[in-house]
Parts: C-alpha cells; sequence; structure tokens
C-alpha cells in the first residue's frame, strides 16, 4: 500500500495558521497557569497530556488531516509555554539559561534526525519514526521560541510591540534569503519557524498585558477565545483546499 505524506505543505496560509497557533498558545498557557491560578508543574501536566492525547491522534492516522496536524502545532505551542514559564519562574533558571538549554535540545534532536535519515527535509513526511522526529524538533522550537520572545521583553527590555516587529523584521528576512539566495531550505524552516513563536508570543503578550505594559489588557480568556476562533476559521480554509488539492489530482 502506497504511503500517503503525514504533515502540512509549507505555504503562506502555513505561516499564518502557525503564528495564529503561537498566539493561541501564549494566551492559552498564561489562561491555565495565571488566570486559572493553576500554576505551571499544574499547566505542564496538563497541557503534556493535550499533547500526547492529539499527537497520537496524528500518528496513527494514515495521512494528512489538517484538523490533527494542527491541533498538535497548538498543543506543542501551549505546552512550549508552560516548559518555558517553568523554566524560569519555578526552576529560576531565568529566560537566558533557559533559551540556552531549549536551543542545545534542539540542536541535538535536528542533529540526531539527520544522523538517522540523512536528511531534515518537513515535507513531504512519510515515515512514522521520521514524524516523530519532526514533531520533538517543533516542541523544541515552540519552547524555545517563547523562552526567547520573553528574553526579548524580560531581559533587553523590548515592549511587547517592538518585540513583535523586531521578530517580524528576522521572519521577512528569512523570507528573502528563501528567494533570493542558494542557502538551505530546510535550515531557513527551522529558522523562521523558531522566530514565528516569539512573534505570536509577543503579540498575545501584547493583546492580553495590562496597558501600563505596553498592551491592550484584553486579557488572557478573551484573547484565547479571538485566537481559537481564528484558529478555526483557518483550519476550516485549510481543510477546504486540502479536498480541492486531492480532488484535482
Amino acid at each position: 500500500m502506497e504511503k500517503l505524506n503525514k504533515v502540512a505543505q509549507i505555504s503562506l496560509l502555513f505561516w499564518l495558521m502557525k503564528i495564529v497557533a503561537t498566539t493561541l498558545g501564549e494566551t492559552l498557557g498564561d489562561y491555565l497557569s495565571m488566570t486559572l491560578n493553576l500554576g505551571y508543574l499544574t499547566g505542564i501536566f496538563i497541557t503534556l497530556l493535550f499533547f500526547l492525547v492529539v499527537l497520537s491522534f496524528q500518528l496513527v492516522s494514515k495521512k494528512y488531516i489538517p484538523v490533527f496536524f494542527w491541533l498538535v502545532i497548538i498543543a506543542t505551542t501551549t505546552l512550549g509555554t508552560e516548559i518555558s514559564d517553568f523554566m524560569d519562574r519555578s526552576l529560576h533558571l531565568g529566560y537566558t539559561m533557559g533559551s540556552i538549554i531549549l536551543f542545545i535540545g534542539l540542536l541535538l534532536t535536528l542533529f540526531f534526525w539527520h544522523k538517522k535519515f540523512h536528511s531534515l527535509s518537513v515535507y513531504p513526511i512519510f515515515e512514522k519514526n521520521n514524524e516523530i522526529y519532526y514533531w520533538i524538533a517543533i516542541l523544541f522550537s515552540n519552547s524555545l521560541g517563547t523562552a526567547f520572545g520573553d528574553y526579548l521583553s524580560d531581559e533587553i527590555g523590548l515592549s511587547y510591540l517592538n518585540g513583535a516587529l523586531f521578530t517580524a523584521a528576522i521572519i521577512l528576512i528569512v523570507v528573502i534569503l528563501h528567494y533570493s539566495t542558494k542557502i538551505n531550505h530546510n535550515a531557513l524552516f527551522w529558522i523562521a519557524f523558531i522566530f514565528t513563536r516569539p512573534f505570536g508570543a509577543t503579540f498575545g503578550d501584547f493583546l492580553t498585558k495590562p496597558l501600563i505594559k505596553g498592551g491592550l489588557d484584553l486579557g488572557t480568556l478573551n484573547a484565547s477565545i479571538v485566537s481559537i476562533t481564528l484558529m478555526s476559521l483557518l483550519i476550516f480554509l485549510s481543510h477546504k483546499k486540502h479536498l480541492k488539492q486531492h480532488t484535482s489530482l
């Protein structure tokens, strides 16, 4: 039986959905740990359980199903928020050390992934073992992006809006390099993937934090509801696009 691709194609819609998912992960993670006052360890337990459940659906699926794929992405962004905050605020490692640890974890994942499969291609992916490395790298990337976004605001002192603009500029540079140079596209993907996380995280903070701290003071619940609504619409559009491509083959 022919094996089918399991992951989303890299397109403009992919990056838009990734940014919205990261914003949702930031606001929803903060809602669990801070607004509901559950604490970071409990937040990690809840989001880890959610991650494992949706990941199991994704792994047993025989083909790419947008809702399963994007639920795992949302789970990694939410879990990444809890992991980053737990490392900083509960373990008192700080965002600098936390970013370094997570960056090393990502590099090791990519190293062993390349060593086993001699490639870091992110599309298409057919083999389950290859897909597992893909999701581990994504979890490290989203956790690292959260820590780095908080590093920009808490350590460097950038406002949430300026932090979002800074990371957006990095993403724009990566896009330009993608279309104007011969730099390895897989390397550029992971750079963009990492920096879309702090972009979404800082934008999430911009939506939720008090006015005195440079935010819009929408609150984590309202910001999460807005992000969930927008993400649901984008998943619906992704399903329609995928079905259209599939029926045209």
